[in-house]
């Protein structure tokens, strides 16, 4: 069946009944990611076996501890064996149906490749600086291998930023001065990319293979459980009956699926497939529904626990304990994703949209008890996480488990409680069926973070190797004269150019590696004492909205195609509606209260104190939810009414007197404090309602 069949048949099971069959929802990700989709056969098998027992070896290897190398090694073999069995060469419909002799021998010789390492640890460990001519021909076979995978699998940009890296380290002497170095043989390259944990076996890898790939398998089991439908459902129960009320639940839906999906492409199209036929059935244009889905899928990487994997890096880098990343970055987050509620609020005002007829919503009540058992595995998780301090890597095993028993025990209990009929065996044995697939899922899901990490690995490695993070500070230096503003919009720019092509994930190593210590340097040359998560912050702020920046923002294209929209529009309007979450690294960057912050040790910015009083972090999350507003407000034009130019003015001065009081400070120190701040701005929103008020009247 084509795509376009296929989002036809998505879209009108969704407007008859509000529901995607699992395994058509399962097709139309496959295909907008370019991925083979076997139904049956000895190739359908072949790949669910292998993907089955990669999320086996997961969860062995978190139960047994084994030597982090070698389960790195392991963990990349099976991603590259993956990689060329489910993607083609090209995207070409013949490549599509069958896997070529080709990909069946550079699956096994990156599987061999990546697996060596693990194969033969304690010889090269024993011949560590010595390595022999052998480790070095596979390390260089191994790497092109690579490079081709995270080709096939995340694009061609990942592989080029790596091979330009590669090329810095071998022909640095023949550079201009600025940014020359002595340059390296190919054997210290690949022992230092290969052969060590310094490069593609690095920290980012370790965390893809210790902690990410659990809670994108916990994620993949929680909808192939029902879970996605569910909050879909619920979203729109709520919502649906007010003024935009598909958006809106789009909106909520994906927040809800951003606590358990660690991609923006899948959001999309996992709550896509609901979402837009119900926004354009209530009048949103194609390209606005598209667009607000894009916002809010993307956004939905800002949402702990998983946040498109780059949580957990966070952690790894900064040597934070992750709970604590948790806990920073939940403001922002909820903040955002209110921002983009509101805004939808009012693109349904200005559009004159009214809400779904009552009648016709699913009852309140009776959906929200009818996936209540899917919050369990969830809050169980969070409790884990936040209240009881446990690693993520424990958390997410646990909630593994419990999340299994109830996919096996939810259908008995529907038939029995529920149904009031009698229990079959079929409905044990569908459970089990269900943790199957969403197994296989898991793994798959998982592909393109392995790769991207590993990838990522190699310009880690580069600038361990040649020292060019010293250069590009003097660069940096020279370009912005010192300015942190100009600092800033640099790594930001930076950031959204190499996110058109990167996944989050690999955007953010990449960026974080080379910026983050930059921003923090010069920050402290200008006075600022900025915490080391701040600045890694604000590189993954900028990483995600690379997915719906034109040309090539990747979860725009896939909401496109959902919608029958433009892509380039589509992902226009949703860079438009993400605008909001643009300025939000900016304003945590010099209020670190936004994050909970409120003590920094000024020799090392990455030991932090976090607010404790429960009322300072309510007033610190209203008055940055007002600041949201404002922003908003004087973004889209709108507030009760149309804005005019005076009024659009004044809700732009709100915004910093709500979100950045301390800088305002020290530019009108009459003020005082903060809080004088605080009243100022509420006297602007005073001011523009009553006067709108007054014109509507």
């Amino acid at each position: 069946m084509s795509l376009d069949k296929d989002i036809k048949k998505a879209e009108e099971e969704v407007l008859h009944g509000m529901h995607v069959d699992k395994n058509l929802e399962e097709e139309i990700i496959t295909e907008l990611e370019g991925q083979r989709n076997f139904k049956a056969g000895f190739q359908y098998w072949l790949i669910a076996i292998i993907a089955f027992s990669w999320s086996i070896y997961q969860l062995y290897v978190s139960y047994y501890p084994v030597n982090s190398t070698i389960v790195r090694s392991v963990h990349l073999a099976f991603a590259m064996v993956l990689a060329f069995l489910i993607y083609p060469t090209f995207k070409k419909p013949k490549l599509l149906e069958k896997i070529t002799i080709p990909d069946y021998l550079l699956a096994i010789l990156g599987g061999f490749g990546a697996a060596y390492i693990a194969v033969d640890y304690v010889g090269i460990s024993n011949r560590m600086g010595d390595f022999l001519q052998r480790d070095i021909i596979i390390g260089v076979i191994f790497t092109i291998i690579l490079l081709e995978a995270g080709r096939r699998v995340i694009g061609i940009a990942l592989s080029i930023v790596a091979i330009i890296f590669l090329a810095y380290d071998m022909f640095g002497q023949y550079l201009p001065d600025l940014i020359s170095h002595k340059g390296a043989s190919i054997t210290k390259i690949t022992s230092q990319m290969y052969l060590t944990t310094e490069g593609i076996f690095g920290v980012p890898l370790g965390v893809s293979a210790g902690f990410v790939f659990l809670f994108v398998l916990f994620g993949a089991l929680l909808e192939r459980a029902g879970a996605g439908e569910y909050f879909i459902k619920l979203a729109y129960a709520m919502l649906g009956r007010h003024s935009g009320g598909p958006a809106k639940a789009s909106v909520v839906a994906s927040g809800l699926t951003g606590i358990i999906s660690g991609s923006s492409t899948a959001n999309v199209v996992t709550t896509g497939v609901f979402t837009i036929p119900l926004m354009k059935k209530a009048g949103f244009p194609a390209e606005k529904a598209a667009s607000v889905e894009v916002a809010a899928s993307t956004n939905g990487q800002l949402m702990p626990p998983v946040m498109g994997a780059a949580a957990f890096i966070i952690a790894e880098f900064l040597g934070l304990a992750y709970t604590d990343v948790i806990i920073a970055a939940a403001i922002p987050a909820i903040i955002s994703y209110l921002g983009l509620f509101y805004i939808v609020h009012l693109e349904s005002k200005k559009l004159g949209l009214k809400g779904e007829d009552p009648s016709k919503l699913p009852p309140k009540w009776k959906t929200f008890i009818s996936g209540i058992h899917y919050l369990i595995p969830v809050t169980y998780l969070m409790y884990v996480l936040i209240v009881l301090r446990e690693s993520a890597q424990s958390a997410a095993f646990s909630a593994i488990w419990m999340l299994m028993v109830i996919m096996i025990i939810q259908k008995p209990f529907t038939a029995l409680a529920i149904e009031k009929k009698g229990v079959k065996a079929s409905d044990f044995i569908e459970g089990f069926i269900d943790i199957f697939h969403g197994m296989v899922n898991g793994a798959k899901n998982m592909v393109p973070i392995a790769l991207a990490t590993a990838i990522a690995g190699i310009v880690v490695g580069s600038i361990t190797l040649t020292g060019i993070g010293q250069v590009l500070l003097d660069v940096i230096d020279t370009l912005s004269n010192g300015n942190i503003m100009i600092v800033l919009l640099l790594t930001a720019l930076i950031s959204l150019i190499l996110g058109m092509g990167l996944p989050t994930t690999a955007n953010y190593i990449v960026v974080a590696s080379l910026t983050a210590p930059i921003m923090l340097q010069l920050a402290g040359d200008n006075g600022f004492l900025i915490p080391a998560i701040a600045a890694h912050l604000f590189v993954f702020y900028f990483g995600i909205l690379a997915d719906d920046t034109p040309p090539v923002g990747i979860a725009a294209y896939a909401a496109a195609g959902i919608a029958k929209s433009d892509p380039v529009k589509t992902g226009l309007q949703g860079f438009a509606y993400d605008i909001r979450t643009a300025i939000l690294p900016f304003m945590f960057f010099f209020n670190t209260e936004l994050l909970l912050i409120t003590k920094v040790d000024p020799s090392d910015p990455s030991q932090i104190t976090f607010m404790t009083n429960f009322l300072d972090i309510t007033v610190v999350f209203i008055v940055a939810l007002l600041g949201m507003f404002s922003f908003s407000s004087a973004i889209q034009g709108y507030f009760i009414k149309h804005n005019n130019a005076i009024e659009r003015l004044l809700f732009l001065i709100a915004t910093p007197l709500f979100f950045i009081p301390n800088i305002v400070l020290d530019y009108i120190p009459a003020l005082g404090s903060k809080y004088v701040c605080y009243a100022i701005g509420i006297a602007i929103w005073g001011v523009i309602y009553f006067w709108q008020k007054s014109r509507t009247e």
